[in-house]
């Protein structure tokens, strides 16, 4: 028997109570990340930052979080999910927490950076995905990933005008205080989610490389990793800079944070129908329309006038492709080599998508200081929709039968 055909893992936990609770916890982790960019505009002023500085330190917490989610995927895998989830809400509320007191852009740097970025990793949607790939039956999983994606969302609506309101209310410092002691919720409800993936006859128990060796050697999965670099590269770029872009065009704080809000309300219908559409219709060539039509997005929205109608109306557009990307790659990933590796390997295509994130938030500091304007990176996000739609065509959307396997 293959790693692809194991079960679902049983669980004393009923599964509704699994899923409610992992899907606030991705709420809360991802719409604590998504709320970062209101506070480019009020933190650099006052510590003083360039657009570049303050780009770099969330570039590094993209990039850290990307290396180290592999790591928190493969603990997960193998110690459990649940204690995963509860030291990586402790980690990320102590990095929200040293943002809100970093004097400087090297202390900055080390909490923004570094730690929330480890904190986001170890508690991320990704380890919640793994414990949902660990008790679902195959021919739902696509759609359960749509709904953490969507309670994600829902999160960054929920979180991008909460930010606003802190920042208005208590300033930008006092504001991530509150947010910090939100985050820390992630620990008891992490209780939900213990266990861990269980091995079926015929399975190696591979250590992290040959699990990693074997994956990499499929050719479908080098893609999926490849094409994944540009989803981070979009959603890193817009979260980031967004608002200060639409402050440079003459428009509100307040439109800013609703423009993010508006990406998260959005992307609930889009990562929802994405599971469905996932568990239906080839997920590959899903993957090619949605990266074609954010190319497309991208392109419409530089040919018009920059108002509250076409800022509302872009992420609209956005939100419903934005993490609508996510279920179908982490289908695919447990497609090919079944939930028993599903956290590393997730992981893996994840650290690819964190990249492309660090060099979307950093680049757009970079163009922005040197020219004053953001359009380079703008027509680059365009340039990657397109390639990335080509790299997803060939990959073929079956298991690997050889993937597991203990030797005979």
């Amino acid at each position: 028997m293959t790693i692809a055909a194991s079960v679902p893992a049983r669980q004393s936990i009923p599964l509704p109570v699994i899923i409610v609770a992992g899907c606030i916890i991705a709420a809360i982790g991802f719409g604590t990340r998504g709320a970062f960019g209101l506070f480019t505009l009020p933190a650099t002023e006052d510590l003083g930052l360039s657009r570049e500085q303050w780009g770099m330190a969330m570039a590094i917490q993209n990039l850290v979080w990307g290396i180290a989610q592999p790591f928190a995927g493969a603990f997960a895998d193998r110690y459990g999910t649940g204690r995963v989830l509860a030291f990586g809400g402790l980690i990320y509320a102590l990095g929200v927490l040293g943002m809100a007191f970093s004097p400087d852009v090297t202390s900055l740097t080390l909490t923004a950076g570094v730690v929330t970025g480890v904190g986001i990793a170890v508690a991320s949607f990704g380890v919640v995905m793994a414990a949902f790939g660990r008790v679902v039956p195959a021919e739902k999983r696509s759609f359960v990933f749509g709904i953490a994606t969507a309670a994600s969302s829902a999160g960054q609506f929920i979180f991008a005008p909460l930010g606003q309101g802190f920042i208005n209310a208590f300033g930008w410092q006092m504001a991530l205080v509150w947010i910090a002691m939100l985050v820390l919720l992630i620990i008891p409800l992490s209780a939900a989610l213990r266990g861990r993936a269980e091995s079926v006859p015929g399975q190696a128990d591979m250590p992290f490389m040959q699990a990693l060796s074997q994956a990499w050697g499929h050719g479908s999965y080098r893609l999926l990793v490849i094409g994944f670099f540009v989803c981070g590269f979009h959603l890193a770029f817009i979260n980031v800079h967004m608002p200060a872009y639409l402050v440079q065009c003459g428009l509100s704080p307040e439109v800013g944070s609703w423009t993010i809000a508006v990406i998260g309300l959005f992307n609930i219908a889009g990562s929802l129908l994405s599971g469905w559409l996932g568990s239906r219709l080839p997920k590959q060539m899903l993957l090619v329309i949605i990266y074609f039509l954010r190319a497309l997005a991208i392109a419409a929205f530089l040919m018009v006038p920059v108002s509250e109608i076409t800022a509302y109306t872009f992420a609209a557009a956005m939100g419903l492709l934005w993490l609508s990307t996510v279920p179908l790659t982490a289908g695919l990933v447990t497609l090919f080599f079944g939930p028993r590796y599903m956290g590393m390997l997730y992981g893996v295509a994840f650290l690819s998508h964190q990249i492309g994130s660090f060099f979307g938030v950093w680049l757009g500091g970079v163009v922005y200081d040197q020219t004053g304007s953001y359009s380079l990176v703008w027509y680059l996000g365009i340039i990657l929709g397109l390639a990335s739609a080509a790299v997803h065509l060939p990959i073929n959307e079956r298991s690997v039968p050889s993937f597991g396997l203990k030797p005979a």
